[in-house]
């Protein structure tokens, strides 16, 4: 029993029943202790999709993800997933290899100071340097990554502690979770006073209401109080699509009810969000006129970049129970007709401005594409990966479910879809996972198409290629006086053929009145299978709030702006010459 073996049982006894890795040197003799192991270990074919697909297990399933990487090059290449799931509030755990502990500072072979180059993006790190140190190491890093606001927590392996005698150590016990405190009385107190004062209130729902556990006791409270609500796009699902009061998603890409629904409100119910520059827009003038209720079990969020008028701090799902009764009182008090009135404005605008998927012309329309494959497989698991069709994704795929919905948000970092699916897919293997990709992300992780094709993943992929780094062209088009800089992708290669290289189905469709029965081929296909989508290069994704713009100053435009010149570019209220804003 040496701690290698110990800790591959460690694992198991918390609860883990599969990790995503590459071996190397530094790491091998856990990679042996593997081999008579219950773990269940999937090859990927680069440690950045190790540690991608343990982030869309973990992201799926609520569980901690786990991936492995040798030292050096093996853990520098973890960096970029590792950062995603800090910025994304992911629950992992990642071990790395590292020299032996007598060869540590002395510039050896594939030596890295991992523990110094991750500790900005990790809750915490840990360098073990005895063997007797594994209990409490490994407990304390999965109590840490699962506790409070979750997170990667890295574990620096040495060889020579690997090796290491560990048959005194005691079996592995997994520690308890830290209680998330209940709010405090008073200001649950103060967040109902101000409910009861207001007359146009909206609720702003984010991602933590996933990580809180919280998606029914928050449908709850907005049944039951009646308050328009919009959603981010981590938020996305944690109201159903079809519920008449889910204004959609806010922010630079979000729909017109829901912006201009914050503009407008007197009181913002802040439920696990927490302000971030997409959603806002230009922070001194988002919701100018509201009062704000910020409900967060993380204390740091609350203030950091609005004033809370109400900083209710701690378990969102006690908090919102607690208010559920008492805030639906209120609907029927003092301010019953200004309410009655302000929902009817915001419900006919989202009427008003509900999405159209009546494209002119023979080419693919990319969201009447989403949106007709949400209807085919509401149930599916959807990873996407960062541009413009991510943003169509959250727009006109209907999630009903927060962890349907794998998104890069904070971090954005482009090569996260192939490698999230694989982990979606492995933490359920009944489950339907749809990967959505462009073609500039998806050559970033390409070579996980060789990990589908081994363990047979039944992943669908949808690539949309326009041929382009599209956000970026839309962006130099509307911001850059159409001064395209690197963005032509017109060499890209034989997607189909690509696929088959690997192994996997492929099919093509570039035609709309084609779309339905690739659709349909694509669902129905046994394993793996990729449609690949050629869309127009002047499709934008519209709405869109410039930058240094409030979220009322949105541009839009019809679906027949992708078969438009793009020189009918609309110019956003009180803008007179959009092409001087600067991208953030």
């Amino acid at each position: 029993m040496n701690g290698a073996r110990w800790l591959a049982r460690a694992l198991v006894a918390e609860g883990v029943d599969t990790l995503f890795g590459y071996p190397g040197g530094a790491i091998m003799p856990f990679y042996d202790a593997l081999h008579d192991s219950d773990l269940k270990h999937v090859l990927v074919r680069h440690e950045q999709g190790a540690a991608f697909a343990a982030n869309g297990y973990a992201r799926a399933s609520g569980r901690v993800g786990v991936c492995v990487a040798t030292s050096g090059p093996g853990a520098s290449n973890l960096v970029t997933g590792i950062a995603d799931a800090m910025l994304d509030s992911v629950p992992m755990v990642v071990i790395t290899g590292q020299v032996a502990t007598p060869l540590m500072g002395t510039d050896a072979f594939q030596e890295l100071d991992v523990f110094g180059m991750t500790m900005p993006i990790v809750k915490h790190s840990f360098l073990v340097r005895r063997v007797e140190d594994m209990p409490r190491v490994v407990a304390e890093a999965f109590r840490i990554a699962r506790s409070g606001r979750p997170g990667p927590v890295l574990i620096d392996f040495p060889k020579d502690v690997q090796v290491a005698d560990a048959s005194a150590l005691p079996l592995h016990v997994p520690s308890p979770i830290d209680d998330i405190p209940r709010p405090a009385d008073a200001s649950l107190h103060a967040a109902l006073a101000l409910v009861s004062q207001a007359r146009r209130p909206v609720v702003y729902g984010g991602g933590g209401i996933a990580l809180g556990n919280a998606v029914d006791v928050f449908r709850d409270f907005v049944n039951a109080t009646r308050i328009p609500t919009v959603l981010t796009l981590r938020g996305l699902g944690a109201l159903p699509p079809d519920n008449p009061l889910n204004l959609g998603m806010l922010g630079m890409h979000g729909t017109r009810a829901a912006n201009l629904a914050v503009q407008e409100c007197d009181l913002l119910i802040v439920v696990g969000a927490r302000f971030d520059d997409r959603a806002t827009g230009k922070l001194a003038e988002f919701a100018p006129n509201a009062r704000v209720i910020h409900m967060d079990p993380d204390a740091c969020e609350i203030g950091k970049l609005r004033h809370a008028d109400a900083a209710v701090n701690g378990d969102m799902a006690t908090a919102l129970k607690a208010l559920t009764l008492p805030c639906a009182a209120h609907v029927h008090g003092r301010h019953a007709i200004p309410r009655r009135e302000w929902l009817e404005t915001c419900l006919q605008r989202a009427r008003d401005h509900a999405p159209r998927y009546d494209a002119p012309g023979e080419t693919v329309y990319a969201p009447a594409l989403l949106r007709r494959l949400s209807e085919i497989a509401p149930d599916a698991v959807v990873a996407c990966d960062v541009g413009q069709h991510q943003m169509w994704v959250a727009q006109h795929w209907r999630f009903q479910q927060p962890r349907q919905h794998l998104t890069s948000g904070a971090l954005g970092a482009m090569g996260f879809g192939l490698p999230a699916a694989l982990g979606a897919q492995m933490q359920a293997p009944g489950a339907r996972v749809v990967c959505v990709s462009g073609d500039g992300s998806f050559l970033m992780n390409v070579q996980e198409l060789a990990t589908l094709a081994r363990y047979r993943l039944p992943v669908k992929i949808v690539l949309l290629d326009n041929q382009a780094l599209g956000m970026v062209r839309q962006w130099q088009e509307l911001f850059f006086e159409k001064r395209y800089s690197e963005i032509d992708l017109s060499d890209n290669p034989d997607f189909v053929a690509l696929a088959a290289a690997f192994g996997i189905q492929a099919l093509h469709v570039e035609r709309a009145g084609d779309v339905e029965a690739a659709l349909q081929a694509l669902m129905d296909a046994p394993g793996p299978a990729l449609l690949h989508v050629a869309i127009d290069q002047k499709a934008n994704v519209w709405p869109l709030v410039p930058p240094n713009h409030n979220n009322a100053q949105m541009m839009d435009g019809e679906p027949a702006q992708a078969e438009a010149d793009s020189t009918s570019t609309p110019t956003p209220p009180g803008t007179e010459n959009p092409s001087h804003a600067i991208p953030a």
